[in-house]
């Protein structure tokens, strides 16, 4: 049984990307938080915060390290987060001496949000490539019918003659400014989150700023101050998700009205009906209509979720697990439905 249409064993199917979903998935999230406890343990023991000996030790545990899920799950019921249990499991796979070094210097949040942006960083670049496909077909298109003439329609009414051209630049012009603002976001984004108990890593003392940049390289992730209490860059992230799918909510519903007119597109491949055999639904144009007002309505959660209280916050934090996971899963539909409708264009114009 599932509550999300993302995920669902039949409406993913339309409104679903497995790729885009594998990386919120719990085997993906487990992953990332032990990267990250590995790579925490090897930075401090190069920056001489923790023992060597501390480090292989962990490594090695880590290695063969198989968590019990039924416990973790007991665990976030009590403690709100999956890390006290998940640490609890590490330490007692380490054992004593060395124990008492994991997680060393780091708090719930650091593990949590790290591997938030670790997976993040998958699925970025997972939409980038599905964009840069969108834009080479809206471009293919308007290479096979850029001579073709249709009729503008602006307030819903016959206007003046254009060409093709005019109406596929509408679609693919916004498409490369979000391949340009992506480029440009991600350096906000992808960083890693590590700042100990309350942001400033008093554990570590004078190796804090040393032991963040080596676990941030060690990570692939960029090295900033924390920023557990500013949410921003994922705030910047959501308004692109929604920008990305409003866009091609747009195309969607050109290409809607369009077909209904039934005089400057042809489609192949459409949807069928129960009762009207003749009937060619623009089912992908419709998707992408609901995937962008979808996003456009959760965006005002994310940005909700900016406020965060002081140091941390457990209601504001909760509310971006609920939403952000679903915005990326539905973008990636977005985009690969887009796709998959522009190849179904098998004419424009006239």
């Amino acid at each position: 049984m599932t509550v999300s249409p993302f995920d669902h064993p039949l409406l993913s199917g339309l409104l679903g990307d497995e790729e885009a979903a594998r990386h919120f998935s719990v085997e993906a999230d487990i992953a990332a938080m032990l990267s990250f406890e590995r790579a925490l343990a090897e930075a401090e023991a190069e920056c001489g915060a923790i023992s060597r000996d501390a480090a292989t030790a962990i490594s090695k545990a880590l290695a063969a390290f198989r968590p019990d899920t039924a416990k973790l799950r007991a665990g976030v019921a009590a403690d709100g987060v999956v890390v006290p249990e998940l640490v609890r499991q590490i330490k007692a796979a380490v054992g004593v001496p060395h124990d008492a070094f994991v997680h060393f210097g780091a708090t719930s949040q650091d593990v949590i949000d790290t591997s938030l942006v670790l997976r993040l960083s998958g699925a970025v670049e997972h939409v980038g490539l599905l964009l840069s496909e969108n834009v080479v077909r809206l471009a293919g298109l308007e290479q096979d019918f850029e001579g073709r003439a249709m009729m503008a329609v602006t307030r819903m009414q016959p206007a003046i003659p254009i060409v093709v051209t005019d109406r596929i630049a509408s679609w693919r012009a916004p498409l490369q400014r979000h391949q340009e603002r992506l480029k440009e976001l991600s350096g906000r984004l992808l960083i890693v989150q590590f700042g100990g108990a309350a942001g400033t890593l008093e554990k570590l003392g004078d190796k804090a700023a040393a032991v963040r940049a080596a676990l941030a390289a060690k990570l692939g992730l960029a090295d900033a101050p924390q920023w557990h209490n500013q949410r921003d860059a994922l705030a910047e992230f959501a308004g692109w998700l929604s920008l990305v799918t409003g866009s091609l909510g747009k195309f969607g519903k050109d290409v809607a009205l369009m077909a209904q007119a039934g005089t400057d597109i042809k489609l192949s491949g459409g949807g069928g009906s129960s009762t009207m055999p003749h009937k060619q639904n623009p089912v992908k144009a419709e998707a992408l209509v609901a995937l962008a007002r979808f996003n456009a309505v959760q965006l005002s959660g994310m940005h909700q979720a900016l406020v965060h209280e002081q140091e941390r916050s457990g209601s504001a934090w909760t509310l971006e697990w609920l939403i952000l996971p679903q915005m990326v899963v539905a973008t990636a539909a977005a985009l690969r439905l887009a796709a998959e409708l522009a190849r179904q264009i098998e004419s424009l114009g006239h």
